[in-house]
This record gives C-alpha cells, sequence and structure tokens, in this order.
C-alpha cells in the first residue's frame, strides 16, 4: 500500500453501489468536537492562509463520522445502525458499524487490524434489495478542514481526541470528498492535471471531483441559507436528498472540470470510500462513471474549456488495463495525487465495468 492513500471501504462483492442501495443518517452527533482554543487556532489558520490565497472561500460540506453495512442475515436491516454503539461495537447478526476513530488506519478492509472493520466487505447477496450503506454525515467546513486536517498542529490535535475521546479524529474536520473514475466509451479512463494554482496537489494528475454541498440540497429543499447558517435541522428530515446530491455532485464535477454534458454521462456507481494520509485521513467517495463519448470526444470538449477550467491545464487519457495495471512501482504513479491514487485502487478492487 502506498502511505499516502488506503481503502477504508470498498463494494467489490456488488461491483459497486447504486444510488438506491446507499442511504445516510444526519446528526449534530456526527459533527466534530472542538472547544475556543480550537477554534481560535482555526481563525488564525484562516487568517494566514486567505491572506497569501485571496480566492480561497469557505463554504459548508458534509463530515464522514461512521457507517454501517447491513449483514447477510439482515439485508435489511441499515436501521440497526441505532442500535450499535458509536465505539465500533458490532453485532455480526444485525449489520456492522464503522466509526470515525476508525478512519485513521493505515491499512485497507482487508487487512486492517482494527477488528470493527473486519466484515465490512460482508458477501451479502447482489439480489438483495432496499439500502445496503449508512453514511453516518455530521457538518463541517473548508476552514475548518485547513484549520484542523491542514494544520501544522494536527498531531497535536489526534493525540487530544484520542486522549479526550477515545477517538483520534474527534477534532478535525474530515469532510466527504467525491471523485470520479470516468471510463469513455472506448476504454479510455480521464485523468486531468491540477494547476500549479490549487490549494492541494498542483500539477500532479487526478480524477475529476469535489465535495457534495450541503448548500445544494439546502436549495432543492427551499431551504435557501448562506454558507455559515447551514445546520443539519434543515435536511435532516429528508437524508435522501443528501443522497442524491452525494451522487449526483460527481456527475456536476465531471462536468464543470471536463466539460462533458451530463446526458452522455452514465448513473454513477459508488465503488468505496478511499482515505488521503497527507490530509490526516481525509475520506472521499469514489465513483465510477460511464461516458457515451470517445476519448477524442471529451478531449476537444475540454480543450473548449468548462466552467472549472482554470482548476486543470491539460486531460490524459489512459486504457483501461493501464488503470488496472498501475501500482507504486509504476513511473506514472508518483505523478498521481492521493485522490486519483485512491481511486484506482478501488477501481482495481470493485471492476465495476467487468460483467
Amino acid at each position: 500500500m502506498d502511505p499516502e492513500v488506503s481503502v477504508l471501504l470498498h463494494c467489490a462483492h456488488w461491483r459497486g453501489l447504486q444510488e438506491s442501495r446507499v442511504q445516510v443518517e444526519l446528526s449534530d452527533r456526527f459533527n466534530r468536537r472542538t472547544d475556543p482554543a480550537l477554534e481560535q487556532h482555526i481563525d488564525e489558520v484562516w487568517t494566514e492562509r486567505v491572506s497569501k490565497e485571496p480566492w480561497l472561500f469557505n463554504a459548508a460540506k458534509f463530515r464522514l463520522h461512521s457507517f454501517c453495512l447491513a449483514s447477510p442475515k439482515h439485508p435489511h436491516s441499515t436501521n440497526s445502525s441505532h442500535d450499535l454503539s458509536y465505539d465500533c461495537a458490532e453485532d455480526q447478526d444485525r449489520g456492522v458499524c464503522v466509526t470515525n476513530r476508525c478512519l485513521n488506519q493505515t491499512e485497507d478492509a482487508a487487512s486492517s487490524k482494527c477488528d470493527c472493520k473486519k466484515n465490512i466487505t460482508s458477501d451479502i447477496p447482489s439480489h438483495s434489495s432496499g439500502s445496503l450503506l449508512t453514511l453516518r454525515l455530521g457538518l463541517t467546513c473548508y476552514k475548518d478542514y485547513l484549520g484542523t486536517n491542514w494544520s501544522r498542529s494536527v498531531a497535536e490535535l489526534r493525540q487530544r481526541g484520542e486522549a479526550e475521546f477515545s477517538d483520534p479524529l474527534a477534532l478535525l474536520a474530515q469532510p466527504l470528498g467525491v471523485g470520479a473514475v470516468l471510463c469513455t466509451h472506448d476504454g479510455q479512463v480521464v485523468f486531468i492535471r491540477r494547476s500549479q494554482k490549487v490549494a492541494e496537489a498542483g500539477g500532479l494528475l487526478d480524477i475529476p471531483g469535489g465535495h457534495p454541498e450541503p448548500k445544494v440540497v439546502c436549495e432543492r429543499l427551499g431551504q435557501a441559507a448562506g454558507e455559515d447558517q447551514i445546520t443539519v435541522v434543515m435536511m435532516e428530515q429528508r437524508p435522501e436528498a443528501v443522497v442524491s446530491e452525494l451522487f449526483s455532485s460527481v456527475c456536476a464535477e465531471i462536468r464543470d472540470e471536463v466539460n462533458i454534458p451530463l446526458s452522455t454521462l452514465g448513473a454513477p456507481v459508488l465503488m468505496g470510500v478511499a482515505l488521503n494520509h497527507t490530509s490526516a485521513g481525509r475520506p472521499s467517495a469514489e465513483f465510477y462513471v460511464s461516458c457515451s463519448l470517445t476519448s477524442d470526444q471529451v478531449s476537444k470538449l475540454y480543450w473548449k474549456g468548462g466552467p472549472e477550467a482554470h482548476e486543470s491545464t491539460d486531460v490524459v487519457f489512459l486504457s483501461r488495463m493501464e488503470v488496472l495495471q498501475l501500482d507504486r512501482s509504476s513511473a506514472l504513479w508518483s505523478e498521481l495525487c492521493p485522490s486519483a491514487k485512491g481511486a484506482v485502487l478501488l477501481y482495481q478492487t470493485v471492476t465495476p465495468d467487468e460483467s
């Protein structure tokens, strides 16, 4: 495994999960812990960053606290998450709960030493109906992300989290990102080279991606509010709207970054969740998305420029076989940013486009 990334959850048993198989549980209980001293530290970090990068702006994000995967014996029991404690408790007959404290593991789901992970890819029959995966989400923001996950004091924050809450990530923002392994009609996977002006991983190869946006969910629910006014209460009665945003946001990122029409994209398939250890284990939901366009057509659209064309400087295509064979010994591996590495690892594990 590459020390920069690891796989928290993969959905290989189902070749990935469609939107109908995923649900979310929203609660303020899943927000990060805080105190006045930490808030002051976050303010100081934000002021320093904005002074150097005045184009930065704050925005609400969803925080991944934990997830629960239904067991084979109870494929409809995603509500069992309410019956499980949040300290890595496990009930073999009802489901498997993996909490936020486990997100700092550096091994993948199959080899982790954390007992609460040992069955997170339980062999649930692919024909079972209903939701299989429950994501437990709170709220955070980009400012908090820079002031915790990217703070020079992140090691201290992790130590405090473990000492005070038995959770090394309790004080970290942990915003949930999204990314897409985008495959063209002629079997090419789309990568983009990040601009040197972006906040993270400048100049490296990436996949299209970003974040599901709480503000978008609120607006769709008729609860329009400023970024700093968004609350869980605005969304918790309609969690399906959050799932919809999780899946649709990855397509919106493809449209904006690669300039591909939404009408040419297939339904996103959730491959799993990868962790970026260069930002203290920040999680990202990685999807497989097919495209009806050829790589030549995608290239022409990319060079015409989309709404977020400034975030990248080039488009690069690798064949499906090349992506499946990528590993740390490959010359190209060192050119991939952590988010792309995590998505590639999940793609190789889940192989969602195999029949």
